[in-house]
């Protein structure tokens, strides 16, 4: 247990303490706090990273070996109660699900997690893509949204080539607490939503695109060039990041009305 943990724990300790069930030491040894850190070796897994940063700890599986992902989630998930893993491939996934059967793999967004029974979700974050292309990035902001405990609602090929249809469907993003636009090519469906919202819009610059996009670099440019107020860029197709962005900011924005879910107590940030 942690030290000085709920109430109804400390308090069964000391009964056991008083009837003699437990010695003094043992309960010392008891309200020890648990090591801050697992060295695996080749990964040092940062146990704390929930209570200092109120977030799951991510995994960046690009670069790792399969078992290596599998170690790291298994380390996870010993003090954890959820799990997030960015760009996994099919491998990483199996190696994953052979030592923890409940992880989950989401194969558009490229990720590996496992979302905790009953999580609380707080207000609406939207999640806008400018086209299908644009998806793998946006399913990755919406599923690092998911876990950290919001409602998400998803808005798919709605770019600036077809006006009419970001315009149709205005009025519900408006509704979000905040937006992430997800947005390829030249990047300006961030500047035409912030143009329409009185919300903070997370743009995300995706590598979709001809030859002169330099793998979102144009968009990248274009959104950090944005003549809209209100725009945040993370860097090339950095979902996670975006959703992570977001989760902060509607953690703030919260209405009385609206349900804060319980601040995880064992949940991290990237170990990359």
């Amino acid at each position: 247990m942690k030290p000085f943990g709920d109430e109804a724990t400390l308090r069964q300790l000391l009964h056991q303490v008083r009837a003699g069930e437990r010695s003094i030491e043992q309960a010392i040894a008891e309200l020890q706090p648990p090591p801050p850190a697992g060295d695996l070796g080749f990964a040092t897994i940062d146990h704390d990273r929930a209570q200092r940063c109120g977030f799951p700890e991510v995994v960046f599986c690009q670069g790792k070996e399969p078992a290596q992902a599998a170690a790291i989630a298994a380390e996870i998930m010993t003090r954890a109660d959820r799990l997030l893993m960015t760009r996994a491939e099919p491998a990483h996934a199996d190696a994953v699900r052979s030592r923890l059967p409940a992880a989950r793999y989401h194969e558009r967004a490229r990720c590996v997690a496992i979302e905790p029974a009953g999580l609380t979700q707080r207000g609406l974050v939207a999640v806008v893509s400018a086209g299908t292309s644009d998806l793998p990035v946006a399913e990755e902001a919406a599923l690092t949204l998911r876990l950290g405990g919001n409602r998400v609602e998803q808005f798919t090929d709605i770019g600036i080539a077809g006006l009419h249809r970001l315009l149709a469907r205005i009025d519900a993003i408006r509704a979000a607490n905040v937006i992430v636009v997800a947005a390829g090519m030249e990047g300006a469906l961030p500047s035409a939503v912030a143009g329409l919202v009185d919300k903070p819009v997370i743009a995300v610059p995706t590598s979709v695109g001809y030859g002169a996009a330099f793998g979102g670099l144009a968009a990248l440019l274009g959104m950090l060039n944005s003549c809209a107020a209100g725009v945040a860029v993370v860097n090339i197709d950095n979902g996670f990041g975006a959703g992570y962005l977001a989760s902060l900011i509607n953690a703030r924005t919260v209405s009385p009305g609206q349900h804060l879910p319980h601040r995880a107590t064992a949940a991290h940030n990237p170990a990359q």
